[in-house]
């Protein structure tokens, strides 16, 4: 995937739901500085069409990226899963540390 809305480098958990990533969000040409976004915000933003990906920045080279897998936003008997899985029953990004 080369073009992307926003790259999440954390992710914190609650019950088995995203509670806050800390993501960096395309700005134009280039990407903000890390944010803190909670379920409801990135919730909006996938609904909106946004495409979020997994990944980490890398040291000293301002909105460079090894980015990793799609982020998903699966509706599941009414529940909104959050996910880079195909199929999944709960939120999980796989191979994004905790924080």
């Amino acid at each position: 995937m080369t073009k992307f809305d926003g790259l999440i480098e954390a992710v914190r958990y609650k019950g088995g739901k995203i509670e806050l990533v800390r993501a960096y969000e395309r700005r134009g040409p280039t990407f903000s500085d890390h944010v803190l976004l909670d379920r409801p915000t990135l919730l909006a933003r996938l609904k909106e069409g946004k495409r979020f990906v997994t990944g980490r920045r890398q040291e000293l080279l301002a909105s460079t990226f090894e980015v990793g897998k799609p982020v998903n936003l699966l509706i599941q008997n009414g529940d909104q899963v959050v996910t880079t899985l195909k199929q999944n029953g709960q939120d999980r990004l796989e191979d994004v540390p905790i924080f």
